[in-house]
């Protein structure tokens, strides 16, 4: 294996990843947790959108949303999901694919209760994903739940989280003339040893 050294040294994926988000929460001058996420339909049609990343654990990746929305289905449907998160100020990024389990416990909550009360009563309001006839019938619907929830309204039980635990894990830094560095981690099953390659850029 080549030796790994500067901004890519470390035998631990997730301590490396970690450490890159750390100089982006200094660096990068709006949500440094954001990612692109991507899942896939029953028809295996792609679809992307941002979500923000909420937890990184020792073994795996978090985030959170409406289990009946577009990717929620999707995630649920196949078990997987892909993501990307990328640093303009730093010039680099870091690409995970794997499998995905629901955060329905402890964390779930715990993280729910620590969002505005505004966001958690438009977790109760959005039928995420689906149609909508107007913006007012969804403040509507933020008014009818606000008095039903009231200050203090519990998770939804269609709401909570994903963890993604990657089989792959690529760590890119930009390079003169687009001669970029690429490192790829990758396992056969989550319980499986790291294999690193350098890629071509």
């Amino acid at each position: 294996m080549e030796d790994r050294s500067g901004i890519f040294a470390g035998d631990d994926p997730f301590a490396l990843a970690s450490a890159w988000m750390d100089e982006a929460r200094i660096s990068e001058p709006a949500d440094p947790d954001a990612v692109a996420l991507a899942s896939v339909d029953s028809t295996g049609m792609p679809n992307v959108r941002m979500v923000l990343l909420r937890g990184l654990e020792s073994d795996a990746f978090v985030f959170y949303t409406n289990y009946e929305s577009a990717k929620g289905r999707e995630i649920i449907a196949s078990g997987k999901a892909a993501f990307v998160l990328h640093w303009k100020s730093l010039m680099r990024q870091i690409r995970v694919r794997g499998v995905a389990e629901r955060e329905r416990g402890v964390l779930a909550d715990s993280y729910y209760e620590s969002r505005p009360l505004g966001s958690r009563i438009g977790a109760w309001a959005s039928a995420q994903s689906q149609p909508l006839k107007s913006k007012a019938a969804l403040a509507a619907a933020v008014a009818r739940e606000g008095v039903r929830h009231g200050a203090d309204p519990k998770r939804p039980p269609f709401w909570g989280g994903f963890r993604i635990r990657p089989l792959e894990i690529e760590f890119w830094a930009n390079g003169k003339y687009r001669l970029h560095d690429r490192f790829r981690w990758s396992r056969a099953g989550i319980d499986e040893e790291w294999t690193v390659r350098r890629l071509s850029p």
